[in-house]
């Protein structure tokens, strides 16, 4: 929930002018209220997702945006099961699962948040949590290229903690496990696993060495100038 128009148009200015790895899918989540206003601006090697949307095409659930909207703007991804639609407005695995499985309907990409609490994971229940919420997802997808996962820790969200690489690249190497065994080596393989979790410059060059890292869910540091630098993370030397 940040930015105005103005601001918006600043970021996308920045973006427009960098030089981006041509090798990385840059997708920017912009407020629903900016999605029309982002889609004008953006150059066409970026791509505009939704941060959230319902599980039906329409009806009387006000103050809901649906998969078919965000399509009628031009964006053509959508963020689900974030870990702040989890926790702090109580969206559990079945509704999440549900919502994937109708934004994929309507044609829409998806990328789908896991992640635990920091109890959790003092628990040693990190597999267990994430697995339970990669089976709600699981169901409701029948073409996977369309999927994008995302692991974010939620203790290591708007912290300043950071998951270490090893930490990461182990839940990470864990998920591509369940889709082997779950699913199929070929989906292990080809889906790409995102790690979000205070994501920045400083940071971003150590995860993306990891093996199952494949890219970044960025935060507050995608309003930043660095941004340009997570996003070219596999170029700098």
């Amino acid at each position: 929930m940040n930015g105005t128009k103005k601001e918006i148009e600043e970021l996308v200015k920045t973006l427009a002018a960098a030089t981006l790895d041509p090798d990385v899918e840059v997708i920017v989540g912009a407020p629903s209220i900016y999605l029309d206003h982002t889609k004008r601006l953006l150059p066409c090697n970026i791509k505009l997702s939704a941060q959230n949307c319902f599980k039906v095409p329409k009806g009387a659930f006000t103050g809901e945006i649906s998969p078919m909207m965000i399509k009628d703007v031009g964006a053509t991804y959508v963020i689900l099961g974030h870990s702040e639609r989890r926790h702090l407005f109580s969206e559990c695995n079945k509704l999440i699962g549900e919502k994937v499985q109708h934004a994929l309907a309507e044609g829409l990409s998806v990328i789908a948040c896991i992640g635990e609490l920091l109890e959790e994971r003092e628990a040693g229940q990190t597999e267990q949590v994430v697995f339970e919420q990669m089976e709600a997802i699981a169901a409701g997808v029948s073409d996977w290229s369309k999927v994008v996962l995302a692991y974010e820790p939620v203790w290591a969200i708007g912290t300043g903690k950071t998951a270490s690489p090893k930490q990461a690249q182990e839940v990470h190497c864990k998920l591509r496990g369940w889709l082997k065994e779950k699913v199929s080596e070929k989906v292990a393989n080809d889906t790409r696993i995102i790690y979000g979790g205070s994501v920045t410059a400083a940071n971003c060059k150590e995860l993306a060495k990891e093996k199952d890292i494949d890219g970044f869910l960025v935060g507050g540091a995608s309003l930043k100038p660095e941004f340009i630098q997570i996003i070219n993370a596999k170029m700098q030397k």
